[in-house]
């Protein structure tokens, strides 16, 4: 058993290492070596193409970074998977999407038809291109998931 003494030096020490180490990661976290947002990457279109995703409420619908809707597919590789489904195609394939008049329906699920002008669909293609390019510090194969091709879609392309 401790003494009141003895506790409150255990306390008040431990209290000190913790404070310490979680600075000293802090301060690791930030250092230019650990960066990994490709911030230096960014351009008027990427901050462009942000600022129409958040306009126009896209994170209601679709998840980027795990962050966002659940109803429709994941974005943070969208370039990628697309390109492997439709052979290299993927821009202009999310530009159709993007600038269609009508309601694009896959799946059963409608996608609202925003029917943007060109520039407004490059800039979010520039967007994902962006974001797409983060480095994710192989999240996906950590928890067993390839992000660039979904399980679901990658059972269709097997079949």
């Amino acid at each position: 058993m401790l003494s009141k003494k003895q506790a409150r030096a255990f306390f008040l020490g431990g209290t000190l290492v913790t404070f310490l180490i979680f600075i000293g990661l802090t301060v690791y976290s930030l250092s230019g070596e650990q960066d990994q947002t490709n911030e230096e990457n960014l351009t008027a279109e990427v901050v462009r193409g942000k600022e129409i995703w958040e306009a126009n409420n896209c994170m209601g619908c679709h998840t980027l970074l795990g962050e966002g809707g659940y109803y429709a597919p994941e974005l943070t590789k969208v370039i990628d998977r697309l390109n492997f489904k439709y052979n290299g195609n993927a821009e202009g394939v999310i530009k159709g999407i993007l600038m269609s008049e009508v309601p694009w329906q896959p799946n059963g699920r409608q996608m609202v038809a925003y029917g943007m002008s060109e520039e407004e669909a490059t800039d979010v293609i520039a967007f994902f291109n962006w974001i797409g390019k983060i480095d994710l510090n192989g999240f996906g194969e950590v928890v067993g998931v390839n992000r660039k091709i979904s399980p679901l879609a990658k059972d269709k392309i097997n079949n």
